[in-house]
């Protein structure tokens, strides 16, 4: 019985198990951080970087975002951190972190496929949309159908 449960412990090189990448935290690309400029509002921030993954009630002028990823057929760690800091009227300040920042030629350079809009600087010359019809529902054309 012994011989049998050491040779099951012995497993051949052969036969490998999968192991999925582990991806946790913000992911954050160059991209996103190249959008940041001082004098973005909190609600700017969170809308270009996502959620943070750390807020502290402590030091509420500063959010922490953090990424990390394992790669499961080599066991590689990278973890990147990247910090926001806001100042007291609640406007962006600095950054911290992994990921450059953008330099002024990647910000003045027109973006294909995203594009900043200040919400600050839209004033009241934004026109609204036209109401759109509605479709009705089902629920609406069976009652119409039987006349009710």
């Amino acid at each position: 019985m012994a011989a049998f449960l050491a040779a099951c412990s012995q497993v051949p090189r052969i036969v490998t198990e999968y192991r999925i990448d582990v991806q946790q935290g913000n992911v954050l690309t160059q991209e996103m951080v190249s959008q940041l400029r001082p004098g973005l509002t909190r609600d700017q921030v969170r809308f270009i970087l996502g959620t943070p993954l750390l807020t502290d009630v402590f030091h509420a002028e500063r959010w922490d975002y953090a990424f990390r990823l394992q790669d499961g057929k080599t066991n590689e760690v990278v973890a990147r951190n990247f910090s926001v800091f806001f100042d007291a009227n609640g406007q962006l300040a600095s950054v911290r972190g992994d990921v450059e920042v953008g330099t002024v030629a990647e910000l003045t350079a027109p973006v294909a496929r995203t594009q900043v809009v200040d919400l600050g600087s839209l004033g009241n010359e934004a026109q609204p949309l036209p109401p759109v019809d509605e479709e009705k529902g089902f629920l609406s054309r069976m009652m119409e159908t039987l006349g009710l």
